[in-house]
């Protein structure tokens, strides 16, 4: 196997060569560009405060497949797993309600000693961890508001618990000398039409600028916020709308948070970003897959995930866009999703990079979109998969779906004992 991948190598190498691409320069860049993978697909998004909950805020993981991570231990080890077979580097992307605690603590109180085996674990793995206070599934939020809540106690209640949350991302930021994006999203909204749209976006405004008025390490901590259009519960009316927290973000510049799956289905993000770029200093994208609705399936490479990363190549957006997975599928290995979700995002950031940008450029400057379109078509066909094998072997992670045979042996010996 490794001859072959070798002397495909090589024919590859010359392929790009002659259309002006540096494969080599590609991987290079590629090990710039790390993907946060989220904690939640491996335990549905239950989360360890209480595990038995039921998920509320419109958020719904579908499907048994047994082996689901019951503790947070379990869910280190199901992430080792997956992360050894993807190459190249990567980031965690924890909850508020990952958190490993002897008692009870509540959301508004909780504190960096709470994620302190995430962080042990973290520096042995190498990894940068990002954060989210969970305004979800809680007993202050089961009316479907939080952060715009008519009641100012409730209110204050999730005020301070994204303010406790801002002081863990920055904490993960000071302790793996990396910055921790934390993205504030919220389910509040209605089922039915209001009569009254501006008073709880009133009320939103002023609740993020009260959480963000701490002054934090831009070095340790990033904002981020977060819209959608619609969710169950919410079909009607969402407080935190893509116009809302667009405006926010421009206005309070901190970074802004694309989900593939918030918007109407005929939108997609990837043709925001560039409009978005102009007005925020940061961007964070959520990649997922939607499917008629915001069902957050494991990503595909298709048309629009290629898209996404193509955008962030073409535009030089390596420092100022952080890729993050946002799906939770139950219906298959746990394992496998986080697999094929993240190695497709890195496959699509690879052909995006292996895409003679420059000349493609030019042709459009020149008006030569007849040129533009056939270079497009050809560049599909180009042998970029004999890259992405290299990069694997490079990374010593399986270069095809060898990978899904660990993963069966993982499940034999350890998920299917659970």
């Amino acid at each position: 196997m490794t001859t072959y991948i070798n002397q495909a190598w090589e024919l590859a190498k010359q392929r790009f060569a002659a259309v002006g691409v540096d494969a080599d320069e590609a991987l290079r860049q590629l090990d710039r560009l790390p993907v946060s993978m989220h904690c939640w697909q491996g335990d549905d998004v239950a989360g360890f405060e209480n595990p038995q909950g039921a998920l509320t805020g419109g958020i719904q993981a579908t499907g048994n497949y047994p082996g689901k991570a019951r503790n947070a231990t379990e869910l280190r080890a199901d992430l080792e797993q997956a992360m050894s077979l993807i190459p190249g580097p990567k980031r965690l992307n924890l909850h508020a309600i990952y958190l490993e605690a002897d008692a009870p603590v509540a959301r508004n109180e909780i504190k960096p000693q709470h994620f302190q085996n995430w962080v042990e674990w973290a520096k042995k793995q190498r990894l940068g961890l990002d954060f989210n206070p969970s305004c979800f599934s809680h007993p202050l939020s089961a009316d479907g508001f939080t952060l715009s809540h008519v009641n100012p106690e409730i209110r204050q209640f999730w005020i301070e618990h994204c303010q406790a949350s801002r002081r863990v991302s920055a904490y993960f930021g000071e302790q793996l000398g990396t910055p921790s994006v934390m993205n504030i999203w919220i389910p509040d909204g209605m089922k039915d039409v209001p009569v009254d749209r501006l008073a709880p976006r009133q009320r939103l405004l002023s609740a993020l600028d009260e959480v963000i008025s701490e002054k934090l390490n831009p070095a340790h901590h990033i904002d981020a916020v977060e819209s959608k259009l619609f969710g169950i519960g919410a079909e009607s009316y969402t407080v935190g709308s893509g116009e809302f927290y667009m405006g926010y973000a421009a206005s309070r510049q901190t970074a802004l948070c694309l989900d593939a799956g918030h918007f109407h289905p005929t939108e997609v993000i990837s043709d925001k970003i560039s409009a978005a770029m102009l007005y925020v200093p940061r961007l964070l994208l959520h990649v997922s897959r939607p499917v008629r609705w915001d069902s957050d399936h494991v990503v595909l490479l298709d048309d629009e995930t290629q898209a996404i990363a193509s955008e962030i190549i073409r535009h030089d957006l390596f420092d100022r866009v952080h890729i993050g997975l946002d799906f939770f599928d139950a219906s298959i290995n746990r394992v496998a999703a986080w697999v094929i979700g993240t190695r497709n995002m890195k496959k699509a950031l690879l052909r995006a990079l292996l895409e003679p940008t420059a000349l493609l450029r030019q042709l459009e400057q020149e008006g030569d979109y007849t040129g533009r379109l056939a270079l497009l078509e050809e560049q599909k066909s180009l042998p970029w998969q004999a890259v992405w094998e290299t990069y694997c072997q490079r990374h010593d992670t399986p270069a095809d779906a060898a990978w899904l045979t660990a993963v069966r042996h993982y499940e034999q010996n350890v998920l299917s004992k659970r």
